[in-house]
């Protein structure tokens, strides 16, 4: 885990998440907090990510989500040599590897 970011702000901002009741207060949350690009550039890494689990192949992620092979390359990396927390989440919401 990178230690640069582990700070009292980025605490602050997870615990302020981590409060979110629903996905309907997420969306007031985000909307207020980022900027159109950047909850739709996380959305994009995240299907990103879910299409690499799926063993989709690069040229398939970049037509259905729009994202360069540079982004998609990154997701891959964070996928294996990253902290595992996208696993983390695809487990918990039901995405499971195939």
């Amino acid at each position: 885990m990178n230690k640069k970011i582990r700070t009292e702000a980025v605490d602050f901002l997870f615990d302020a998440i981590l409060s979110l009741k629903d996905k309907e207060e997420g969306y007031l949350f985000f909307e207020d907090i980022c900027t159109i690009n950047e909850i739709l550039s996380m959305a994009q890494r995240f299907e990103v990510a879910a299409m690499l689990r799926e063993h989709k192949t690069y040229l398939e992620i970049a037509e259905k989500t729009g994202a360069s092979t540079a982004t998609i390359s990154r997701v891959n990396r964070s996928l294996n040599y990253g902290n595992d927390g996208y696993d983390m989440v695809f487990e918990r919401i039901g995405r499971k590897k195939n």
